[in-house]
């Protein structure tokens, strides 16, 4: 199958705008290996605040391509260079992305670093925050995690089991967070909320999610061949160009049932926006990194996901 074009993506963009969305994440695999890659950032970010999400491995080089996301996120996670390079498998790694985050700061881009905690680096990460805020390079952070799920028509499938990334010390994933929580006292350049910190120290110590999954309502995930789930985890329920006529079918609404109960993940970029639903509202920490946001949300004038026109 072949992927969707640029124009056909500028098009599926139209169609997200139509529906009411106002952050579009790019993310892979490598969606800097496009070579229309440039194209689809400057459309999308007309619209919508654009994230682009990279393994420090194109980024230097596609530095221009990078210039109208809002925001480029670039995955480190230890600053000790063989530690990160064996956790990411690829040696030289490291020196890549640590030299994409400096040059991208060099040259104005809002780049910001986002470790995954795993028990790999967990003892370490106060240090790796520390030492980036010095820098004023904000930080969001991910959960080490992998699909359980044996379903062959999900839409694609994230990582593997390994016991040595598996996250067992409870109790410093907890002081881990409330840590976090009194340096972004200190310091807004830590891109968690409160809620969410809060959050992952409820599973962890309790085994308790304080959420409901909001897939299909606050987020949503499109593949490179357009087809749309509410999550990776799910098999897709429409193409991007049939999205508006289903919206607000029986289906979908059953489905949003359905996933709502779901607990087979701990993705944080999930939990995040079932916990917020969108950048609104997570507004008092987007409004000094994402400096276009309120003139975006005025220009717009916002409707989310779950206001969408019902035709």
């Amino acid at each position: 199958m072949k992927e969707l074009s640029t124009e056909e993506i500028k098009r599926g963009l139209d169609i997200l705008k139509e529906l009411g969305a106002i952050e579009i994440t790019i993310s892979g695999g490598n969606p800097l290996l496009r070579e229309d890659i440039g194209e689809i950032i400057e459309y999308a970010s007309r619209f919508f605040i654009t994230t682009v999400y990279d393994n420090g491995s194109m980024s230097a080089e596609k530095i221009d391509a990078l210039r109208d996301a809002d925001f480029v996120a670039i995955s480190i996670d230890s600053l000790d260079a063989k530690k990160n390079d064996h956790i990411k498998g690829v040696n030289g790694a490291w020196k890549k992305a640590m030299q994409a985050v400096e040059k991208l700061d060099r040259e104005g881009i809002s780049v910001s670093v986002t470790p995954t905690i795993s028990q790999f680096n967990l003892y370490e990460l106060i240090d790796f925050t520390t030492y980036f805020l010095q820098k004023g390079i904000p930080l969001w952070y991910c959960l080490y995690s992998y699909d359980s799920s044996d379903d062959a028509s999900q839409l694609f499938k994230i990582g593997r089991k390994n016991d040595e990334f598996l996250i067992t010390d409870e109790k410093a994933i907890a002081k881990l967070c409330n840590s976090l929580l009194e340096m972004k006292r200190k310091n807004s350049n830590i891109l968690m909320t409160t809620k969410i910190l809060e959050a992952v120290k409820n599973l962890y110590l309790k085994g308790k999610r304080t959420w409901k999954c909001h897939a299909l309502q606050n987020f949503f995930i499109i593949d490179h061949l357009g087809r749309v789930a509410g999550c990776h985890l799910h098999k897709p329920v429409a193409s991007i160009f049939d999205l508006p006529s289903v919206w607000n079918s029986e289906k979908l609404n059953d489905l949003r049932k359905i996933y709502s109960d779901c607990t087979q993940c701990t993705y944080l970029c999930y939990i995040f926006y079932s916990l917020h639903g969108s950048v609104l509202g997570n507004i008092k920490i987007a409004q000094e990194r994402w400096k276009n946001a309120k003139l975006f949300l005025k220009k717009n004038n916002f409707t989310p996901l779950n206001l969408a026109k019902q035709q």
